[in-house]
C-alpha cells in the first residue's frame, strides 16, 4: 500500500474512534488494491465503511443500519438505478460507471450525489440523524 494510501486509511480510522462506537477496522492490501472496512456504532445505528483504491480509482460504501432497515447508504458503484436517473438509459458508454448516489428508506429510494468523503459522511450523520 502506498504512502498516500495509508494516511488516508489511517486519517479516517482516527475520524472513526472519535465519533463512534465499538470501532473495529480490517486493512487488507495487495499490490493491485487497497481496502479499509469499518464496523462501528453511532447511537442506535450501525454504521459500515468501506474504502477501497483500485486501479487508480476510489471507491466508497457508507452505510447506516438501524437493525436490517438502511437507513441510508452512500456508495459511487455502477448501480442501474443510478445510471438511469443520470443519463435516462443504461448504454454501452455508461454501463459499468461509477456514479455517487444515496439510498434511502431501505434503499426504495436513490438519489444523486456529489462524491462523498468519509468526513463528509461524518458530518451529514450528525446533521441527520440521532
Amino acid at each position: 500500500m502506498d504512502e498516500k494510501t495509508s494516511r488516508h486509511f489511517a486519517e479516517i480510522i482516527e475520524l472513526a474512534e472519535s465519533v463512534f462506537e465499538n470501532v473495529a477496522y480490517e486493512v487488507d492490501a495487495t499490490p493491485d488494491r487497497s481496502i479499509l472496512r469499518i464496523n462501528a456504532e453511532y447511537g442506535k445505528y450501525v454504521i459500515l465503511v468501506t474504502e477501497l483504491f483500485s486501479d487508480g480509482l476510489r471507491k466508497y460504501r457508507y452505510y447506516v443500519l438501524h437493525g436490517k432497515w438502511v437507513e441510508a447508504g452512500f456508495d459511487n458503484a455502477p448501480d442501474p438505478r443510478a445510471i438511469r436517473l443520470k443519463y435516462g438509459q443504461i448504454g454501452e458508454e455508461h454501463a459499468g460507471e461509477n456514479i455517487p448516489h444515496l439510498h434511502r428508506e431501505d434503499k426504495t429510494q436513490l438519489y444523486l450525489t456529489e462524491e462523498m468523503t468519509f468526513a463528509g459522511f461524518v458530518d451529514w450523520l450528525k446533521i441527520n440523524l440521532l
